[in-house]
């Protein structure tokens, strides 16, 4: 141990001189001078105990080995708040990198929104507005639907569906739709927490009309269909529709809720991508609610949006549980300008998610090819990087199963989970996909406007393997 040679402690500068160094202050200036102080003592004090091996030679080997610990330091601190990531994992709609990336107008509409705005005030009368009004307007004009309500997730959707319509009585449901969503919550918990009794019907394979008409008696409130958005159940299998559903709650008087999850307004086929429910569908089926994400193939901000018949709306936002759950204005600014962008017709080439899943494998070659041929030129140490073909998938627990043909840069070499780390810390931070000790970055999922950032540090990678 170092505390048997106390003579290379002289080494140690204090803490002051630490503080005062050029690569330092920076620090400083950024995390306060009292966090930075007690990271430089620790840096300190971990010298001081560490291995006698450990301890640097001269002063020079001191100072650098002190500010490489502190600069880890300061990544590890930062890495837990929020900053930008440029994803190259190839999953579109990355739940654990925050979903869908909002569109140019929608990142402008929050900075707008951060001021003093329009929230709850009508500026034609000067009196008092209702919240979200003209983004409800909006989801209705799109999807044809009399009445929106917007809250701040589709579980939450779910639970004010539920307790509004059902407490104290029962809602029909197939067993096969019974599902886990992220977190580990599972939909029978939100039923009990919405005080709903679960009638479960069918089997997890099959679930027939018939199934639901022998359930339906006088504490039935409504039937439920929940799309299954992150499984599939295949081969020997039979579910009911929402059309089926929707004839039958209204040969009985009760409401069909359609719980479609991921917010699609087009069929995907042309893409090659099917078997997603669309919005519109639904209500022109007959569903008396929908339920949807905001964050996912709508491409807008996280909520839960809550369509349907104008009575059962009103009754909806009429409950207080609607005032815990409702959207803050960033939130109602984003989805507003999401919205626009759908009804002006602009959506594939202005909505990040459905660009991505709408782009051909030969365009995100291109785009792979473009990069690497600049890594080369840029760096003479750039023999790791190539391009792969690779497989996408669209995530976010839309379109289970299915995947996209894609291209992806790899950066092959040594120590892969160290580059992934390295990749990770840096800023801006780069999250990629580890497979068979490679790293692989794939293009489909990195925004056009992130390649240049994205180039420059692969090209630190690189410079850093010399």
């Amino acid at each position: 141990m170092n505390s048997e040679d106390p003579q290379n402690w002289r080494l140690l500068p204090a803490v002051e001189r630490v503080l005062n160094l050029p690569e330092v202050v920076p620090l400083c200036t950024r995390h306060g001078r009292a966090v930075v102080t007690g990271w430089v003592r620790d840096v300190l004090e971990a010298i001081r105990i560490g291995p006698a091996s450990d301890f640097p030679a001269t002063s020079s080997h001191m100072m650098t080995e002190i500010i490489d610990r502190l600069t880890a330091t300061a990544h590890r601190d930062s890495s837990q708040y929020l900053r930008r990531v440029i994803n190259g994992t190839g999953v579109v709609i990355h739940t654990n990198l925050g979903r869908a990336p909002l569109a140019t107008a929608a990142i402008q509409a929050i900075t707008a929104a951060a001021a003093a705005t329009n929230l709850e005030v009508d500026l034609v009368t000067g009196q008092r507005g209702r919240r979200g009004a003209g983004v409800e307007n909006l989801c209705c004009e799109i999807t044809g639907a009399e009445a929106a309500l917007i809250v701040n997730n589709c579980a939450a959707a779910t639970l004010l569906a539920l307790q509004t319509l059902a407490t104290g009585r029962s809602v029909v449901i197939s067993r096969g739709q019974l599902i886990e969503i992220g977190g580990s919550f599972r939909l029978p918990d939100v039923f009990r927490q919405a005080g709903v009794v679960l009638h479960e019907v069918g089997t997890t394979n099959r679930t027939r009309v018939k199934d639901y008409e022998t359930a339906i008696g006088p504490e039935t409130a409504a039937l439920l269909r929940v799309h299954p958005s992150n499984y599939r159940v295949v081969g020997f299998c039979e579910s009911a529709s929402i059309a089926e559903l929707a004839q039958l709650a209204k040969s009985r008087g009760i409401p069909a809720i359609d719980d479609v999850g991921s917010g699609c307004l087009y069929d995907l086929s042309r893409f090659g991508l099917a078997d997603e429910p669309v919005v519109a569908d639904s209500l022109r089926a007959g569903a008396d609610v929908v339920l949807f994400s905001g964050d996912k193939l709508l491409g807008g901000p996280q909520c839960g949006i809550i369509l349907g018949r104008t009575d059962l709306i009103e009754r909806m936002r009429a409950n207080p549980l609607a005032r815990a759950v409702r959207i803050d204005k960033l939130t109602c600014a984003a989805l507003e300008a999401t919205l626009e962008i759908h009804r002006a017709g602009r959506a594939f080439e202005e909505i990040p998610v459905l660009r991505q899943l709408s782009l051909s494998a030969d365009e995100i070659h291109s785009r792979a090819e473009r990069l690497v041929e600049r890594l080369r030129t840029a760096s003479p140490s750039s023999s790791c990087f190539s391009v792969q073909a690779v497989e996408s998938a669209p995530g976010g627990g839309a379109l289970p199963g299915q995947t996209i043909p894609s291209w992806a840069v790899a950066i092959s070499g040594p120590n892969a989970d160290r580059t992934a780390e390295r990749l990770r810390l840096g800023t801006p931070s780069v999250v990629t996909r580890l497979q068979e000790d490679c790293n692989l970055i794939d293009m489909r999922t990195v925004l056009v406007e992130d390649e240049d950032a994205l180039a420059g540090r692969l090209v630190g990678i690189a410079t850093e393997r010399r």
